[in-house]
């Protein structure tokens, strides 16, 4: 799968309404009939899928992460009518931010297997996935004829696995940062002026973030997702996908980019807690498959490891230095939420770097 592949609607889309005010930002746009008629078609670049061409704006649609799924409901859409694993969109950090919340979405993989079938059944209720088909190609061993048949439907794949850098069917096509990311959807959804609401929010976020971070001070951090019930931990490195980005922004030191330890997207492999009192890192940042509350994380997470013979002898553990980070998907609401809480844990911050209600007013169309 090339930029060069072009994938379009090959029936109208089910939404009835003509796109009005429709600006110059959504890319080639064209309008429709000698007679009048104020519909437009529209096209929005996205590798690896390339032009996808839009004859109205996507109604109700699904996503693959929960990253396009935050970055949708940033642009004041309808939450996704499903995603491959819902719980791995932590809708708990919505709660810092009045008049937004996110109700039950259905998750397409809870089986062993995510299926064409099931795809192919969904697409006569939405109007747009929101996947990258590579994805499905390497992770979910679909074939091209799979991908092909869902997309005979009529309802195109636009997507990009922004989340990691490291598979190698994401190693041929551009990485996107998460707001150019967040861009090109806003042009799907014609929600342009919204994105630029956002972009500024993120702006002003990060003039903030600049006071307080120290570049001559990196806390040290490791990132793991635990396996308490085999002494072990998935390690992760960090790199420059967008899973990262709050840890980017805050500036913090990979402490296992420093060891041998292989980061588990490219050896799959564990530590356990020797090998991690060998790094032996200031702070450990937890990844976790489903949202905890602070006391949840301290009853499932935090006391295993301290009442562990080895895990107890972690200066993070001795200091009470671990905690909760995004787990795999963040889009521009979740990363200013976590970004936030684990400037206030790393740094001591103690005032709000951002406005909730501000967040919230751009949601709901308030600007």
């Amino acid at each position: 799968m090339t930029d060069e592949s072009t994938w379009t609607r090959r029936n109208v889309l089910r939404t009835s309404g003509a796109i009005a005010g429709v600006s110059a930002m959504a890319g080639c746009i064209d309008s429709l009939g000698s007679d009048g008629d104020d519909e437009a078609e529209y096209t929005v670049s996205m590798p690896p899928v390339g032009e996808v061409e839009f004859d109205g704006v996507p109604e109700a649609w699904a996503a693959g992460t929960g990253d396009w799924a935050d970055m949708g409901i940033a642009l004041g859409q309808e939450p996704p009518a499903a995603l491959y694993l819902a719980r791995r969109l932590h809708t708990g950090y919505y709660d810092d931010i009045p008049d937004v919340s996110v109700g039950e979405i259905d998750s397409l993989w809870d089986d062993s297997e995510l299926t064409r079938e099931e795809v192919i059944e969904l697409a006569e209720d939405v109007d747009l996935f929101v996947m990258d088909p590579n994805f499905l190609e390497g992770r979910a061993d679909w074939s091209p004829d799979d991908i092909d048949q869902v997309e005979s439907t009529g309802t195109p794949f636009f997507g990009n696995s922004i989340t990691s850098r490291d598979y190698p069917w994401h190693q041929d096509y551009d990485y996107l940062t998460m707001y150019e990311a967040f861009e090109k959807l806003a042009e799907v959804f014609q929600e342009q002026e919204r994105y630029d609401e956002f972009e500024t929010l993120h702006e002003d976020f990060q003039s903030e973030l600049e006071t307080v971070v120290s570049a001559d001070d990196q806390p040290e951090v490791a990132v793991l997702y635990p396996q308490l019930e085999d002494d072990s931990f998935l390690p992760y490195l960090i790199d420059e996908s967008t899973t990262y980005k709050h840890l980017q922004d805050l500036q913090v030191e990979d402490a296992l980019a420093t060891s041998d330890v292989e980061d588990f997207h490219s050896g799959r492999g564990s530590v356990d807690y020797e090998t991690l009192l060998e790094v032996d890192p200031e702070y450990i940042l937890v990844r976790t498959e489903q949202y905890l509350s602070e006391e949840e994380f301290q009853q499932s997470i935090v006391e295993p490891i301290q009442s562990h013979n080895v895990g107890r002898e972690l200066t993070a553990a001795q200091n009470g230095n671990i905690y909760n980070t995004v787990p795999f998907y963040q889009g521009p609401i979740i990363n200013l939420v976590a970004t936030q809480r684990l400037a206030e844990q790393l740094y001591g911050v103690e005032d709000d770097l951002f406005d909730p209600q501000q967040v919230s007013d751009i949601v709901n169309g308030d600007f």
